[in-house]
């Protein structure tokens, strides 16, 4: 088997998008469009991804940083074939098939795109083309055959007569190409047409006048072809997706209550017999443990959550949480926040930048930031960590089975030692010794006689 390149097409701005981002920069499941279509190739392994930009290329680049993709510049869109030209240096020394894939094309699937490879090299021909059948042909180009079934044109709407305008096998700009004959066919392109543009489509007539092949393989799925032009297909192909993510992780053995309206990023895992209910959002790279419950309307980005855990009505960013644990109703839970196993961040509690050990509770109402709380320690309703002094934030840490009174404001910077206790709506400005008791405004400790 030959080794395989692709070029993606990313270089357009996407007027119809109105906005000021690329095109392909807009994003379905988690990922930019050009980042689908690109991961989805990679997993026929290619030995080179090129991506064509141009329109505002530093941010299609940097959005591309993590992917493994060499860059080549249009400068001026003036065509697919001029697009596909860019990349002749970089393939200069390379022999071999050329998958050439539309940057705004996110739902093709690797086995379609493995078949497109394998037929352009089982006949050892110049070109496979993938083609589908469509009720409304208008706006694509349409597939000319020979009596062979060998494809022998390819007809750009606009330039198409009235009877070949009837043709509904279309074109989805997706193509395998023997990387030699490529460059050999795009010399000899003109942009003499309606668009004044240099259409990659002619060159299966050049091949046509070369005698050289070029065949057609045809999707029966036509959502995998959408090509996103407007803010409603990308609601469409967003649709799409979803359905297609939801599916994979029924199958996989998770409850969704409602599919339609539950949205996860495809690069989230879950575990099995894990239920989540409608109008929750997962996102980025979060990872979930088996058995747990996601609640309605929770959001969740970029988190781990550890298997058992329940969360209702709650947002948890870039944070951790241990088995058994409890999570809201209508928690935040903030960035570098770590939470033990079978511990409480309750109603009302936002935490940020903080390590909550096992079996720790903080029930309600209650704001945590950049704090320790060891094991077994409980805080009551209305507990502040006063971290920030105006200029700097300062550490608050909680030693195990300390236990704090409700309305406690703990000014850090600030330790409570093991087992101490803080009285109801006292503000705490000093350290507490292990097994000390301290009440008031400031908080004073409390001696055996019960006096101050």
């Amino acid at each position: 088997m030959a080794e395989l390149a692709t070029i993606v097409l990313a270089a357009g701005k996407g007027t119809r998008m109105k906005s000021k981002l690329p095109k392909v920069l807009h994003k379905i499941g988690g990922k930019s469009m050009v980042e689908h279509i690109i991961s989805t190739a990679d997993t026929l392994n290619p030995v080179l991804n090129i991506a064509i930009i141009g329109y505002k290329s530093e941010l299609v680049k940097s959005n591309l940083e993590d992917s493994n993709v060499k860059f080549a510049y249009q400068n001026q869109q003036l065509g697919t074939g001029h697009a596909v030209m860019q990349a002749e240096d970089l393939l200069a020394d390379f022999t071999g098939s050329v998958l050439v894939l539309c940057g705004d094309t996110p739902l093709l699937t690797a086995d379609t795109l493995n078949r497109l490879f394998q037929q352009q090299q089982r006949e050892g021909i110049a070109a496979a083309v993938l083609t589908t059948e469509v009720e409304d042909p208008a706006g694509y180009g349409r597939i000319i055959r020979e009596q062979t079934g060998d494809v022998a044109q390819i007809v750009e709407d606009k330039d198409a007569t009235a009877e070949e305008k009837k043709i509904k096998e279309i074109n989805t700009g997706t193509y395998c190409f023997d990387s030699q004959l490529l460059f050999s066919a795009l010399d000899k392109i003109d942009n003499d047409n309606a668009q004044g543009e240099y259409y990659l489509t002619d060159i299966i007539e050049v091949f046509k006048e070369e005698n050289n092949r070029v065949a057609a393989v045809v999707t029966d799925d036509k959502s995998e072809i959408l090509g996103v032009n407007t803010r409603r297909h990308l609601v469409q192909a967003g649709k799409i997706l979803q359905k297609r993510i939801c599916n994979q992780h029924l199958d996989e053995g998770v409850t969704i209550i409602d599919p339609e309206n539950t949205f996860i990023d495809q690069e989230v895992e879950i575990g099995r017999d894990v239920i989540i209910h409608p109008f929750t959002t997962i996102e980025g790279e979060t990872e979930i443990g088996d058995g747990t419950v996601i609640g309605s309307q929770s959001r969740i980005i970029d988190s781990k959550l550890g298997s058992e855990v329940t969360v209702e009505h709650s947002v948890i960013r870039e944070a951790e949480i241990g088995d058994s644990t409890k999570v809201g109703p209508f928690a935040y839970l903030r960035p570098g926040t770590e939470i033990g196993k079978e511990g409480k961040a309750g109603s009302f509690v936002e935490i940020k930048e903080s390590k909550v050990g096992n079996q720790s509770k903080v029930p309600h109402l209650s704001y945590i930031g950049d704090t320790m709380i060891a094991e077994e320690v409980n805080v009551g309703a209305g507990t502040i960590t006063a971290n920030y002094d105006g200029e700097e934030k300062h550490k608050t840490e909680i030693q195990s089975q300390a236990f704090i009174g409700s309305n406690s404001t703990l000014v850090a910077p600030v330790e409570i030692g093991q087992g101490a206790v803080t009285g109801a709506g006292s503000v705490v400005t000093r350290d507490v010794a292990d097994n000390t008791l301290v009440l008031g405004v400031p908080a004073k400790e409390k001696n055996s006689e019960g006096e101050n």
